[in-house]
């Protein structure tokens, strides 16, 4: 008992303790009708106490990032790759079976123009033919003069035999015989038989001298196709022909050449997106190996679809070829359509199909609006219809966000300085 009391005092005195230390610190913070008791003097020195009065709290709306819908320019691309290829290539033949190569005066890549011979082939037989016919062509020249002497010679014989034999049809009878005169008769015959004969051969000889010049025009054109020459201006694109090789006219084109060098990009599109291409629209090409795009514009729409891939070809025109080569990977952008409108960022869209939603805000408060998107660039989209410029337009969809709600509108460039 005597303990727990010795306890209570000693907690009384810390307590009263506090209370003298409170007042000389800070007496302002005891109650006031304490602080009356213990310091008088200081007591009067406080301020007067504040009431408490209950007033309503003013709640901000919450702020939301805008951006004011701006014109720009909107360009609709539609990526293509495919395979290079030659717009139209013509492939150089032997025309002759059985001659060899003996030159060959082009290359892969050499620029060739029409007519340029591009390698020769072996014409020693065809000179040797050339020469006998020569020579045949001669001995039916003189056979045709030969032929024209004998009818002059049978023209002769002719007129002696008729003279001779009308003499001695004039004699009296008794002073020439019968027989001789028969003899002059069967003469006449005979030279007039010759000279017919005589008047065919220069016809049978001129026939032979005609059929010696076929022949010789034949061999000059044989001799004319041992040149191989380029059918059209261009670039060689492959080199076929060997040194010593046989020509054949069944065999593989000894060249092949681009024609005027022209180069194309054969393009597999999308049946969808196969409508919406049109002759003359401008691409840019990206060529393997080669640095910076290559302009173009496409020159050949197909109107047919593949039935198992469901794309169609297209032909894209390239205007600088001198890195381009047949055969290669490329790929590129054609452009559709160039066109200014109104533009909204791509995350304020809420896509509906063919349609899309966003917020708008207006006077403080939400709207919601239908509007028709068109082309997309980056993160800007097209909005065709239901968007006018310099609108506020909420940067990000929430779902949080309902139609008539009041909203503090936060310009996009303000909220990332903040």
């Amino acid at each position: 008992m005597r303990r727990a009391l010795i306890l209570v005092v000693v907690a009384a005195a810390a307590a009263l303790a506090g209370v003298w230390t409170a007042s000389a610190v800070a007496p302002c913070a005891l109650p006031p009708a304490l602080m009356a008791r213990i310091a008088p003097g200081k007591s009067a020195a406080c301020p007067p106490a504040r009431a408490a009065v209950d007033q309503p709290r003013t709640v901000e709306p919450p702020a939301v990032t805008v951006v004011s819908a701006a014109k720009r320019e909107f360009v609709d691309r539609l990526f293509v790759s495919g395979t290079l290829v030659a717009r139209e290539e013509a492939e150089v033949a032997a025309r002759t079976d059985g001659l060899a190569i003996v030159e060959v005066h082009a290359e892969d890549g050499d620029h060739v123009r029409q007519g340029q011979v591009l390698a020769h082939l072996d014409r020693s037989q065809l000179d040797a033919q050339l020469a006998e016919n020569d020579a045949s062509t001669r001995r039916a020249d003189a056979a045709i003069d030969q032929a024209r002497s004998m009818i002059a010679q049978s023209q002769a014989q002719l007129q002696f035999a008729s003279s001779d034999y009308d003499r001695g049809r004039k004699l009296e009878a008794g002073i020439m015989a019968a027989s001789t005169i028969e003899q002059r008769q069967t003469a006449m015959r005979t030279a007039q038989a010759q000279l017919a004969g005589a008047q065919f051969a220069p016809g049978v000889a001129e026939a032979d001298r005609k059929s010696r010049d076929a022949e010789r025009q034949e061999l000059l054109v044989r001799i004319d196709r041992t040149e191989v020459k380029a059918p059209v201006s261009g670039i060689v694109s492959r080199r076929s022909a060997k040194l010593g090789a046989d020509a054949s006219t069944s065999g593989e084109p000894l060249f092949r050449i681009i024609e005027n060098g022209a180069i194309d990009l054969d393009a597999d599109v999308p049946e969808q997106e196969l409508a919406r291409l049109a002759v003359g629209m401008p691409a840019e090409l990206k060529l393997s190996g080669v640095e910076g795009a290559v302009s173009g514009h496409v020159r050949l729409v197909d109107q047919e679809v593949d039935k198992a891939s469901r794309t169609g070809k297209a032909r894209i025109a390239l205007d600088d070829v001198s890195h381009a080569h047949i055969g290669a990977f490329a790929s590129g952008e054609v452009e559709l359509a160039r066109r200014e409108g109104v533009s909204a960022p791509a995350s304020a869209l809420t896509r509906d199909g063919d349609s899309a939603r966003l917020d708008v805000v207006r006077d403080g408060k939400v709207e919601e609006r239908r509007v028709t998107p068109g082309i997309v660039n980056g993160d800007a989209v097209e909005i065709k219809q239901g968007l006018a410029e310099g609108e506020s337009v909420v940067a990000r969809a929430a779902a949080f966000l309902r139609p008539g709600d009041r909203v503090r509108p936060v310009p996009e460039a303000s909220a990332a300085g903040g």
